[in-house]
């Protein structure tokens, strides 16, 4: 066999399987623990819209100054409000912790 020929027949192969390969893309949604209901509801219906597109979603609580030592109280409790909106949509992928200032929350579509 020809090594050119090979190398051709190596990079189609290649090339389908890259065809069949399923990506999965992360978009991330951050907002603030003084984020107002009507905010936050916009917020939540542009996870659902990523969703349904199959993408997975972080999201990301951001604290500022003093706002740190709320990130257990406020933070995780609009965390889990936001989990229950969502619940029908979508499956938990990682449950609320800090990283950081920031407290991160993976969800999946499902």
């Amino acid at each position: 066999m020809n090594y050119d020929k090979f190398r051709y027949e190596q990079k189609k192969k290649t090339q389908e399987a890259k065809k069949k390969q399923a990506t999965v893309e992360t978009k991330e949604i951050k907002f603030r623990p003084k984020t107002d209901d009507h905010d936050l509801n916009f917020k939540i219906k542009n996870v659902r819209k990523f969703l349904a597109a199959k993408h997975k979603v972080k999201l990301t609580m951001r604290f500022r100054g003093r706002e740190i030592v709320y990130c257990e109280t406020i933070g995780v409790e609009a965390m889990n409000k936001i989990a229950a909106n969502l619940a029908e949509d979508a499956i938990i992928l990682q449950p609320p912790r800090m990283e950081g200032r920031q407290l991160v929350m993976f969800v999946g579509p499902k």
